[in-house]
């Protein structure tokens, strides 16, 4: 029988395919059993409308087989097989889908899952296979047809035997080449292996042969090889089953083995979605961070499956990045998949799935906060810090989901405070959330600001992450509350009388603080007396939006050609301390060592601070100097 040809624009989809849309080669084999299982689900539904079909649906099953020596691989199914004019329509048309035109007609039926929508998929095949025999016998029908191609070149379409409905598709595996192995495809392990991969989760039976070494009767030591034939999918997803149906172990062995962890996961979050985008969704949150979580090279993502059938191992569309911790499987029928079924539409189908998980986790992670706070506080400690890049990254859009889920070690009693539990607790007359940056809660007490601040009584917040002060800037105010920086010039914890008499001093001493300004040049501001300081004699604070802090964090960026960003700071002098008198003193005695005890006292304030000093030669001088 002469070849018929492919029509023009199929040809080129053909060849653009093999070449272009599919990624990886294995997949192939992911097309075809989900094709297979396809023409089962349509006779399956067959039996539901028209009765007997000479099949119980324990018996429909999709059998495997592979043979080196012929090059071939062989895929049989006893569904509902195609007519010859199917055969034309579905595999001489490409991306004709009889599934499509399956689950169009019956959309308003219940039970009918198709997995396939594009024809296209079963050309994928021709990426490991220089030509490809269908052999189908459609229900009903006497006569079986036998569809056969090597590619662009056409096809043809032959009377066939076959003693019962179904489909058999045989290719031929293309010879090796430079860099492409296409024997692995015919090693059972290998196929065995794909079939756990993409098709772990097909709801009919996936069989094949395989060789087993089992012992000889009756000799010790002696084995033999046998035959048996086994199941190579589990094909019920765990993540179908009803929550009460599973264990904690059938739990823990499915994230080890899908997710490779040591450790069992510390929560698990099992749910279904109901609406216009359907999904079952199981979600694992690691008790541990892997060890390349917090670089570049870290990969989000959830597989994603539609109807138990792998469509993408590392899916980043359904997690935002401040929950790139989880791990799981997300499935869905409802999916709109492009013809190679490995690439998805961003549609609102997409959205509406990863919405639904942003929102489940959120409450899984408040629940664990209010209800299990030590299982928290460890989730914390290896995930916080994601969290908090989460609050500052767009410009603070997704501060509303994640602002009651951040903690801060409170100088209360040195343990994880949120800032709901922070503004329970505030006091009466306090108008604000104090908090202080620096690189340790050891080195953050020793500030002279947070000895003041504490001894009003007053609560505070140790930030000691490298993004917690953007995090917070970002945040602006939490429960209409604003965040005050203690070592913030604006920082306001003294009475009215106490402004006042310090407003009057600082008016007093104004050349003394000009003379003083002079000598450190740009380093600050301005000098100034201050009440804000217990016992302390000196400290900087910053004037403007970038706190020293800030500052310190910027300085470790890599430079990007712009000018460094610099903290507007002010030196304060405890105007109670000794030092300030002798600072008067010298404003009218001798302003050269005026001078000379400024740069000091800045010097001192940047270490205090846990800055380093501009000039260390020049400080260890002064000192000298002095001593002498």
């Amino acid at each position: 029988m002469a070849k018929k040809q492919f029509k023009t624009e199929s040809k080129k989809l053909l060849d653009m395919m093999i070449n272009s849309i599919y990624t990886h080669k294995e997949i192939f084999l992911r097309e075809l059993l989900s094709n297979a299982s396809d023409a089962i689900d349509k006779l399956y539904y067959r039996s539901l409308t028209d009765g007997d079909v000479g099949l119980s649906k324990e018996s429909f099953e999709i059998k495997l087989s592979a043979d080196k020596d012929s090059r071939t691989i062989v895929i049989e199914d006893n569904g509902i097989g195609m007519t010859r004019d199917e055969l034309e329509n579905n595999l001489g048309t490409i991306a004709k889908s009889g599934s499509f035109d399956f689950k169009n007609d019956n959309e308003k039926k219940e039970d009918v899952d198709i997995i396939g929508q594009f024809g296209v998929g079963f050309y994928s095949a021709f990426m490991v296979s220089d030509s490809i025999s269908v052999v189908s016998r459609a229900y009903g029908s006497e006569q079986a047809y036998e569809w056969k191609s090597s590619g662009i070149d056409g096809y043809t379409v032959t009377e066939a035997h076959k003693d019962s409905c179904g489909t058999v598709i045989t290719l031929h595996v293309k010879e090796d080449a430079e860099n492409e192995n296409y024997s692995e495809f015919l090693d059972k392990y290998r196929i065995r292996a794909l079939v756990k991969k993409y098709s772990d989760y097909l709801r009919y039976p996936i069989k094949m042969d395989m060789e087993k070494s089992v012992p000889v009767e009756g000799k010790e030591g002696e084995y033999e090889t046998v035959v048996e034939t086994q199941t190579l999918n589990s094909m019920i997803p765990i993540w179908k089953k009803q929550p009460s149906e599973c264990t904690d172990e059938e739990y823990e062995g499915f994230y080890r083995e899908k997710f490779f962890d040591y450790e069992s996961p510390l929560k698990i979050i099992h749910s279904k979605f109901e609406g216009l985008t359907s999904s079952d969704v199981l979600l694992f949150i690691p008790k541990h961070a892997p060890f390349d979580y917090y670089t570049k090279d870290f990969e989000k993502g959830l597989q994603l499956y539609s109807s138990g059938v792998l469509i993408m191992d590392k899916c980043a569309d359904l997690l935002p990045d401040y929950f790139s911790f989880v791990r799981g499987v997300a499935d869905s029928a409802d999916l709109s998949l492009n013809i190679s079924r490995e690439t998805l539409q961003h549609d609102a189908q997409l959205k509406s799935i990863a919405k639904n998980i942003e929102k489940k986790v959120k409450n899984e992670l408040l629940k664990m906060l209010e209800n299990e706070r030590e299982k928290y506080e460890e989730f914390f400690k290896a995930f916080g810090i994601q969290l908090k890049y989460g609050l500052y990254s767009d410009y603070g859009t997704h501060k509303d989901v994640l602002k009651d889920l951040i903690l801060f070690i409170s100088s209360a009693d040195k343990k994880y405070v949120s800032l709901k539990e922070y503004v329970s607790r505030m006091k009466e007359e306090q108008k604000t959330i104090y908090y202080a940056a620096g690189e340790t809660v050891d080195k953050i007490d020793m500030l002279p600001q947070v000895e003041a601040v504490k001894d009003k009584g007053f609560e505070i917040l140790y930030l000691t992450d490298d993004v917690d002060e953007f995090a917070l800037k970002m945040l602006g105010k939490y429960d209409d509350k604003d965040f005050t920086n203690v070592c913030d010039g604006g920082l306001d914890i003294l009475s009215d009388e106490e402004k006042k008499d310090l407003e009057e001093e600082n008016k007093q001493y104004e050349d003394m603080f000009k003379c003083m300004k002079e000598a450190l040049g740009d380093s600050v501001n301005v000098v100034r007396f201050t009440k804000s300081l217990k016992n302390h004699p000196v400290c900087l604070v910053s004037e403007g939006e970038v706190s020293l802090g800030m500052e310190k964090v910027l300085e470790k960026m890599p430079e990007n050609g712009a000018a460094p960003v610099k903290a507007q700071t002010a030196l304060e002098i405890n105007e109670s301390h000794p030092i300030a008198q002798k600072l008067r003193e010298l404003y009218g005695s001798d302003r050269e060592k005026l001078s000379q005890y400024a740069k000091i006292l800045y010097a001192q304030a940047r270490l205090i601070g846990g800055m380093t000093v501009d000039n260390p030669t020049e400080l260890a001088g002064l000192v000298c100097g002095l001593i002498s």
